[in-house]
């Protein structure tokens, strides 16, 4: 009885050993994974997805510039009335309070400046016709002649029939210049969601394939990073500047489509 008493505890301690041996193998595995260097045990793919949108916002930007003497208040009063005349007719035509927002003021003198170089008399003595030499002479600081104003408006427009009408209307009211117009999508959450699942199923197919060819099988999904870019077209550039009392004929506007491309990148655990 004590001899199968004996046999059973020295199974039984082999046993706990073999298990704690098994676990310490398993731990020092894991503690192993851990602190090895994610380059050695883990791979990134990159997928692309595109979405094709049709514009229904087109913003662009109009600069009031006023030049004129030292009398500040006027010049700011002949510039207010024109900005206010064109805002007007922007409020006329449809256009949302919320679309219309000043987006540049800027006052700014501006300059004379003097050329005060040196005075060289003839000589006095010497060799004949010998100048004598050079002589500084105080200059005067520059002197402020006047001041120019700079008021930049944004615009957006979603009525694309009123496009046309509503630049050459601006230009009409006193607008110098007329930016570069551009189409976008007001709200691209939906286009952005589109792009994205399409880069991340293009990246995951990929990432199997290469796990097949490579003979091992796909970890964790550890990171993903993405990259996105918006494409628009843009109409025509700037107007320039434009003194017509009248508005010039307004030109056909096609917005076109709006591409939205979305990169991700993928980095899986190696198992």
């Amino acid at each position: 009885m004590d001899k199968l008493i004996k046999n059973a505890l020295g199974i039984s301690a082999v046993l706990s050993i073999l298990l704690v041996g098994a676990a310490a193998k398993e731990y020092s595995n894991a503690f192993s994974r851990s602190i090895e260097p994610s380059s050695f045990r883990s791979f990134a793919v990159t997928g692309d997805g595109k979405a094709v949108g049709i514009p229904d916002v087109a913003a662009f930007t109009f600069s009031i510039v006023t030049e004129g003497g030292k009398d500040i208040a006027a010049l700011q009063s002949d510039n207010s009335k024109k900005v206010n005349a064109a805002i007007a007719f922007l409020k006329s035509s449809g256009i949302e309070a919320k679309d219309i927002k000043t987006e540049y003021y800027n006052l700014e003198p501006r300059y004379q400046y003097f050329n005060c170089g040196p005075i060289v008399y003839p000589s006095g003595g010497g060799v004949s016709g010998a100048p004598s030499a050079p002589t500084s002479r105080p200059c005067p600081p520059a002197e402020i002649v006047g001041y120019t104003i700079n008021n930049t408006v944004s615009v957006k427009v979603r009525n694309f029939e009123k496009i046309g009408e509503i630049i050459a209307g601006v230009t009409g009211a006193g607008a110098n210049s007329v930016s570069s117009l551009n189409f976008t999508v007001d709200d691209p959450t939906a286009l952005q969601n589109e792009a994205r699942a399409e880069a991340i199923a293009k990246a995951k197919s990929k990432a199997e394939s290469i796990a097949r060819a490579g003979g091992f099988r796909l970890g964790r999904l550890l990171s993903i990073e993405e990259n996105s870019n918006y494409y628009y077209p843009i109409a025509y550039d700037s107007l320039g500047k434009s003194n017509a009392v009248s508005a010039p004929a307004a030109p056909t506007i096609e917005p076109g489509s709006k591409d939205i491309t979305v990169t991700v990148t993928l980095r899986y655990e190696i198992e």
